[in-house]
């Protein structure tokens, strides 16, 4: 249990700051597998301008059902921290690029208040 906090605990932190696109996914799921071309094309594309990763939802149970994923693939895109767009299902490199590029052209986030 101590390694899925550790691990929730880095996740945190590294959608934190800047643009993030994360993937839910899972070894299992066919839509899924049929996404990951689409992604890896994305972390090339944006290398050093957003972190786009995948994270399996079946090793990484605790974090999935904070963020309310009930379908896979789900793919949320973060920017400091917060969720600006969630897709769920298949989506296509347009959309996503488009998504990506919308939400990197948006001013930095303020952070919350405490």
């Amino acid at each position: 249990m101590v390694a899925n906090q550790s691990f929730e605990k880095q996740f945190k932190h590294s959608i934190s700051t800047g643009v993030s696109l994360v993937d839910f996914n899972a070894p299992w799921c066919k839509p899924c597998r049929a996404q990951e071309p689409i992604i890896k094309t994305l972390e090339k594309d944006y290398h050093g301008t957003a972190w786009v990763t995948t994270l399996n939802i079946d090793e990484n149970r605790d974090i999935a059902l904070k963020l309310g994923i009930q379908s896979i693939p789900t793919i949320i895109i973060y920017k400091d921290g917060r969720e600006m767009n969630r897709f769920v299902g298949i989506q296509t490199t347009e959309t996503l690029n488009h998504a990506l590029q919308d939400v990197i052209d948006q001013p930095t986030l303020l952070p919350p208040r405490r």
